[in-house]
């Protein structure tokens, strides 16, 4: 490594060209700490989010496309999925998740951000060639559109009793989608009458393709949360995020 003579000392070709690749090596390790440091305190690096499909594209992407124009230095990971995400096994940041416990472990912050809507729906088309059904036991003499769940059944109709309980009922129906989008294009097409969330209504009513029908059946669904792991709050990019969730609404 040296050569030493009386009056010097000094590298040997192997021991200059070994001093040049740790010095390369400190330098990548000062560059990495700085990195890690900057992200500790800047909104910057990668964030991954999970969302459910449909809801994700109506509620979720206007949100989170205000938050990349503020924060142009982050890069941002969608997955929509309507199944359940595992935040650890998947790396997940944060996630909105329709449903689940109402507890959740200590590993995990959680925001409620409010509860779906249902009512009975139908398009103006529909209630003109069939009449528009007063109350509950006239909803048997109509078409329905049901949601087909994964496992093949479909989601009974709930609804607030006369006695104030609320009470399900399973409904023959006509069609059957297992996409909530794809349900609501049948409504707005004509097809029959479904039990819908009233986020999921909004635009379609707004442009009167689909109009609500027995409002006083009308009640509270799945609940809706605001997941993460708890630790990352310390990261400003997560924190940023949460903080930019505050502006979604559940109508």
């Amino acid at each position: 490594m040296f050569e030493r003579t009386t009056r010097s000392l000094k590298l040997t070709d192997a021991g200059e060209a070994y001093y040049q690749t740790c010095q390369r090596v400190v330098n990548e390790l000062s560059e990495a700490e700085a990195v890690l440091a900057a992200q500790r305190t800047h909104t910057v690096g990668r964030l991954r989010v999970a969302v459910p499909m449909t809801f994700g594209r109506t509620h979720v992407m206007p949100v989170i496309n205000a938050f990349c124009r503020r924060h142009p230095d982050l890069h941002i990971n969608m997955t929509f999925a309507d199944r359940f995400v595992d935040l650890f096994d998947e790396g997940v940041d944060v996630a909105v998740r329709i449903g689940g416990p109402a507890d959740y472990p200590a590993s995990l912050g959680v925001r409620h951000l409010g509860n779906e809507r249902l009512v009975f729906c139908a398009s103006p088309d529909y209630l003109q060639r069939h009449g528009t059904p007063q109350q509950l036991d006239e909803l048997q003499q109509h078409r329905a559109v049901a949601y087909e769940r994964v496992d093949g059944s479909t989601t009974p109709w709930r609804f607030i009793a006369p006695d104030g309980r609320i009470a399900s009922r399973t409904v023959s129906h006509a069609l059957a989608f297992g996409d909530s989008e794809a349900q609501l294009s049948a409504v707005a097409a004509g097809l029959g009458i479904a039990q819908m969330a009233t986020w999921l209504l909004q635009e379609a009513e707004q442009a009167g393709r689909v109009q609500v029908i027995l409002p006083q059946l009308a009640l509270d669904g799945l609940p809706l949360y605001l997941v993460w792991p708890r630790k990352k709050q310390l990261l400003p990019k997560v924190d940023a995020l949460l903080q930019a969730f505050r502006q979604l609404t559940i109508r």
